[in-house]
């Protein structure tokens, strides 16, 4: 294979940041007149690593909060499903019973009338 690099360390494709430009060629940080990398900016940077590394730490957590939430959402619509479903059982064994009680009350009406 022509592809420089190796499976652990690939070669970096694409235009390269400033920092590594100056850590090549060390002429360009003194004609530009800038003061060289101190203290500071690489704990800004070392930040900047550990953000960019937590990035999917993240996005996990935001996904199963997510996840959290739909299953929150279903479990309260499956309940209101399952309440109307008891409701319209409800109201069909009332009507039922109120059928069986009025076909009751004119067995003992037309027994009482004979």
């Amino acid at each position: 294979m022509s592809t420089p690099g190796t499976i652990g360390r690939p070669a970096p494709y694409g235009p390269r940041r400033q920092h590594q430009l100056r850590a090549i060629d060390p002429n360009t940080t003194a004609a530009s007149g800038r003061r060289p990398v101190g203290p500071r900016q690489s704990r800004q940077e070392q930040n900047r690593t550990r953000k960019l590394q937590l990035i999917p730490e993240a996005l996990a957590r935001s996904h199963m909060e997510q996840r959290s939430r739909e299953a929150q959402s279903q479990w309260v619509a499956d309940g209101l499903a399952e309440a109307q479903r008891q409701a319209r059982r409800s109201a069909r064994l009332q009507r039922r019973a109120e059928r069986a009680s009025q076909r009751a009350r004119q067995a003992l009406a037309r027994a009482v009338m004979h």
